[in-house]
């Protein structure tokens, strides 16, 4: 084996066998499970917030159902979020669907 060759293999070896490597590498791995915690928690906080609303309110429109379902649920759901959300989801699928209060674009009021 040629001499520079085993000397870059030698220097490779050294580095990922160091704690200082590993080191770094866990810290890379604990700051994005803290990002992943925040998200989740204001994602929770979000949907809480919002389904407790609808819920009050006694109705929900499509598009709001949309954005709470699709927007914030599903993707909280996969990054591991709790039963409490899914509770309060369980309750705003129970609501009835109202028609938006915005109209269509390019349909007058009238």
């Amino acid at each position: 084996m040629e001499p520079w060759i085993q000397m870059v293999v030698t220097i490779v070896c050294s580095v990922i066998a160091s704690s200082g490597f590993w080191a770094f590498v866990n810290k890379l791995s604990d700051s994005r499970d803290v990002k992943t915690e925040m998200l989740v928690g204001l994602a929770h906080d979000r949907i809480v917030y919002l389904g407790m609303m609808y819920i009050d309110r006694g109705h929900i429109t499509q598009d709001e159902y949309e954005n709470l379902y699709q927007y914030l649920y599903k993707p909280y759901e996969k990054m591991g979020g709790n039963g409490s959300a899914k509770r309060i989801m369980n309750e705003v699928n129970k609501l009835p669907l109202r028609k938006s209060e915005y109209n269509e674009v390019g349909e007058d009021k009238g």
